[in-house]
């Protein structure tokens, strides 16, 4: 006796063509309707399940085809049933039974494993036209008790597997989204004569609410944006996007801060989803003289450090999104040469520790007093947030844009190279020639190494060793830092440096590649890698003066108060 059961599944049982057969097919019963053949069997002959076609069968076979929804009342009927039935016991108002009496059904079985029904052995008259047999009934009842688990067994794998499927086309459409976000994001901060700007974006997830921005205006000023988006992941990326292109397109013909978060309000307050708000704080600054109108939406007060301390620059307004027509206060003050401005949101002051305790304003407000610059504070809060945090994972999307007005004018110089085997040493004299005035001697041929090194990288790799394509450098000097920027024409990023092991690489285990990289890191204060157009970028960045390595143990509270 054969017969084939399963809700799709792949589960075989091999015919023993005995004197007096029965017909047998296989119903499928589950969360969604099936459809399983079954016939006649002849010796050697195989059945398969779902929607599988049964092989060359014996002359006279007959195929079965029973379709069992999942609201068709048989199901509760059959997870009580004691074992083989008649089809006549079975519901009639059921319309599986009506379709399994239409075609010759006689017997069934129900395959229940865990409570559940899984699968439905269902059976024609037999051949010699007697009924089945107390021994027949025995057989099916312990094949239906050792097929029902493995069918069950079979029915979770593929599920399995499908679920496994989704995630990873989840994961990709994450990525997707994720580098659609970062094109809103800065590829590249704007110079600002006699300014620095560092910026960190860091999402919970793949994607976040986050954002910021820094936008050149018509008149030479430049507006600097960043705004936090109520939620994480995916709803969040989405309102994030859409206020980060109303705040671009208002831009374009509106500068008064508050003007531009009171018509972004308005526009977005229709199409925000319920529930939903976006915190944002504008400042437009004229680089040339540090004049700065601020207004805010609802977000963290920015901190200012000048020569009489760290300040917050206060302003007041509702988040964007909540109320049509609000209004927001808008205020001004003027960044002197030398001070320090910190832009942020709550993921950094809300993240905890094991203990619960939250990282707070007192312990930010002490980063920025201890900073040299923007480099060193946004590197600070990152460090000192990871320490505080621990094995904590991080709770919300982390977003610092630090300003930095240095103490002079910038100055700029710019040469190109051809790219051939020895010119990154022509590189490095030039570069020394133009900073060797700005940086003490340690630090100048520190300098020295990363751009010789960095210029080797751009020739030989970069560009290829092709003497057709320059390697362009460009070197900007502040009274606070040097920074040197190499570009050439590869094609993608650095990848991450290794740790130089020498004991994998005498193993054969690791090559020196990426060592060159590792070095550069470890001898400059900071490196970015970018990709402008078709040209890529490193850029290396050197203070002219060490950051201070300690930092406050017991930071105080918060001063806040607007700058005059």
């Amino acid at each position: 006796m054969t017969g084939t059961v399963g809700l799709g599944s792949e589960f075989v049982l091999d015919s023993d063509e005995t004197r007096d057969e029965p017909t047998p097919a296989a119903a499928v019963a589950g969360r969604t309707p099936a459809t399983v053949a079954g016939s006649t069997p002849g010796r050697g002959r195989r059945y398969r399940g779902r929607g599988a076609e049964p092989e060359p069968e014996a002359a006279g076979a007959t195929v079965i085809d029973v379709r069992i929804d999942p609201g068709d009342p048989l199901l509760v009927f059959l997870q009580t049933a004691p074992g083989p039935l008649e089809v006549g016991a079975l519901p009639a108002y059921s319309p599986a039974v009506r379709r399994m009496k239409e075609q010759g059904v006689a017997i069934v079985v129900p395959l229940v494993t865990s409570g559940e029904v899984v699968g439905l052995l269902a059976l024609g008259a037999r051949r010699s036209e007697r009924g089945y047999s107390r021994d027949d009934r025995r057989l099916l009842d312990n094949l239906a008790r050792y097929a029902a688990p493995a069918l069950r067994l079979g029915q979770l794998m593929r599920q399995q597997a499908k679920q496994a499927r989704e995630r990873e086309r989840i994961e990709q459409e994450l990525q997707v989204a994720q580098l659609i976000q970062q094109q809103f994001l800065p590829s590249q901060l704007p110079e600002l004569g006699g300014w620095h700007v560092a910026a960190c974006y860091r999402p919970a997830r793949t994607v976040g609410g986050d954002f910021y921005d820094l936008i050149e205006l018509a008149d030479g000023r430049v507006m600097v944006v960043a705004g936090d988006v109520t939620d994480k992941g995916v709803p969040a990326a989405l309102v994030m996007a859409s206020t980060h292109a109303l705040l671009r397109s208002t831009a374009l013909s509106v500068t008064a801060p508050g003007e531009v978060l009171r018509l972004v309000n308005d526009l977005l307050v229709p199409q925000i989803p319920l529930h939903m708000f976006v915190t944002c704080l504008v400042l437009v600054i004229d680089p040339a003289t540090g004049r700065t109108q601020f207004a805010n939406a609802g977000h963290n007060l920015p901190y200012l450090r000048g020569r009489a301390g760290v300040t917050q620059l206060a302003a007041r307004g509702m988040p964007l999104g909540l109320m049509p027509g609000s209004r927001y206060d808008e205020h001004e003050t003027v960044i002197e040469p030398g001070d320090l401005v910190l832009l942020y949101s709550d993921g950094i002051t809300e993240q905890h520790d094991a203990s619960g305790e939250m990282f707070g304003f007192g312990r930010t407000e002490a980063l920025v007093a201890a900073s040299a610059n923007g480099d060193d504070l946004v590197d600070r809060c990152m460090a000192g947030l990871a320490e505080f945090a621990g094995e904590v994972e991080q709770e919300d999307d982390i977003t610092l844009v630090a300003l930095h007005r240095g103490m002079g004018e910038a100055r700029h110089d710019t040469f190109t190279v051809a790219s051939v085997a020895g010119n990154e040493r022509e590189v490095m004299d030039r570069v020394a020639v133009l900073v060797a005035p700005d940086l003490p001697a340690d630090r100048l041929e520190a300098l020295k190494t990363a751009v010789s090194e960095t210029a080797m990288n751009a020739i030989e790799h970069g560009n290829r060793g092709r003497s057709d394509l320059p390697v362009e450098v460009a070197v900007r000097r502040t009274a606070e830092a040097i920074t040197v920027e190499v570009s050439d024409f590869g094609r993608g990023l650095q990848r991450e440096a290794d740790v130089p092991d020498l004991d994998l690489k005498l193993a054969g285990l690791q090559t020196a590649r990426g060592w060159g990289l590792f070095l550069v890191e470890r001898l400059v204060d900071r490196v970015e890698d970018a990709i402008d157009g078709d040209r890529h970028i490193v850029r290396l960045t050197m203070h002219t003066a060490p950051a201070a390595d300690d930092q406050p143990d017991e930071p105080g509270p918060p001063t806040e108060g607007k700058r005059p």
